[in-house]
């Protein structure tokens, strides 16, 4: 999934409706099957979500034999400390950025030693936008063995919405990545 610029940023394709609860639960647990008959782990590193992302995952009866767990990394302090963003990405890209999602999906795979990690990072809003990085800027990220893939998305929802949105992309970049 590597573009001209090396980042493997794709755009991912847009649900036509905002993902449900029970939608994002049915995704968890297709993520969940898959890890198990793999024998694989997974752990994430959320900022914008705020945790929804493991949550949805610990909705899943069983998941303590495949998610080993995660931080909400909100701060740019605990991107650096938990899971190893180098403070330079965070100075010259912004938090926001293809390259942080990187780094938080690839220090969470390290520091809690899993097959796989996720990453969310982003804008939720309704404040906090630029006109560079709006509202609704996020971007995901999924590191296993053989790299990290990483996509760009634009919601355009409310706050929750936006967060719902998000944790449907990472899961469903997870169950691509599981099925390749």
């Amino acid at each position: 999934m590597d573009t001209p610029d090396g980042l493997g940023v794709s755009g991912g394709p847009r649900h036509p409706a905002l993902a449900t609860t029970e939608d994002l639960v049915r995704l968890a647990a297709l993520v969940g099957r898959r890890l198990t008959d793999m024998g694989a782990t997974v752990s994430t590193a959320e900022s914008c979500t705020g945790g929804l992302v493991g949550h949805l995952l610990t909705e899943i009866s069983g998941s303590s034999a495949w998610y080993v767990g995660g931080a909400v990394v909100y701060s740019d302090a605990l991107k650096r400390q938990l899971v190893a963003v180098p403070g330079g990405l965070i100075e010259t890209y912004g938090a926001v950025s293809a390259e942080v999602a990187r780094a938080m999906a690839e220090g969470a795979r390290s520091s809690f030693d899993t097959s796989l990690a996720i990453s969310v990072t982003g804008i939720a809003g309704p404040t906090g936008g630029t006109s560079t990085k709006p509202v609704g800027l996020v971007f995901v990220a999924v590191a296993d063995a053989a790299g990290c893939a990483v996509e760009r998305h634009l919601w355009d929802g409310d706050r929750s919405a936006n967060k719902r949105e998000s944790a449907h992309a990472v899961l469903r970049l997870l169950l691509d990545r599981l099925a390749t």
